[in-house]
């Protein structure tokens, strides 16, 4: 089941942050610029770590922020009466770009072959162009699936984690290089079964 899923129980969870947040100068498109400097930095982190495992935990600190920014910016847009389309534009195109910023990263940092890092984008974006595109046919917004972002960014932290941990290949990777082979593999599952879901609601 995907983590998407909780949504709700991370939105009460994080409630009074964002509650402080909302006192300060910081709106929330600028913590949605905010979210990104840190996508930005954890690639940079896995991409420059070579065979030192403090940098891949830095790096995975760095996600954990994205995520944690990525939740409250919709969050202060509301609580603040400041929703609306343009912040809402402007928190998935930059969901998209800290996503691969994060996996390009990883790949660049060659734990794993570079061919198994485009087809992880590949599916990341293609799953998120579909949640969205549903709403542009008049599905409406679908984000059902095996595999969403916050389950992406789990996995990604938990495996920097447990790199940092044990950084020895298994069966030719890290466990920083199978969150990404994992990810190939299931987000393009994931797209095909967006892909499937959309289909049949317009041939209703």
């Amino acid at each position: 089941m995907s983590l998407d899923s909780l949504r709700p129980h991370a939105k009460s969870i994080l409630k009074p942050l964002v509650g402080i947040i909302s006192h300060t100068a910081i709106t929330p498109d600028a913590l949605s610029v905010i979210s990104l400097i840190f996508a930005i930095s954890a690639g940079i982190l896995y991409a420059v770590s070579g065979d030192s495992t403090t940098p891949v935990l830095a790096a995975g600190a760095m996600v954990l922020l994205n995520g944690i920014a990525d939740a409250m910016d919709g969050e202060l847009a509301r609580s603040s009466g400041t929703a609306g389309k343009r912040g809402d534009f402007l928190d998935h195109v930059i969901d998209r770009y800290a996503d691969v910023f994060i996996i390009c990263g990883i790949f660049f940092g060659a734990y794993v072959d570079w061919r198994i890092g485009v087809a992880a984008v590949v599916g990341t974006l293609i799953t998120s162009y579909l949640g969205v595109q549903a709403q542009a046919v008049g599905v409406g917004r679908y984000y059902g699936g095996i595999l969403g972002r916050a389950d992406r960014l789990v996995i990604i932290m938990l495996a920097s984690i447990l790199y940092f941990l044990y950084p020895n290949m298994i069966y030719g990777f890290s466990f920083l290089g199978w969150s990404i082979v994992f990810i190939a593999i299931a987000s393009n599952l994931t797209a095909i079964q967006r892909f499937v879901y959309i289909w049949k609601e317009l041939t209703r």
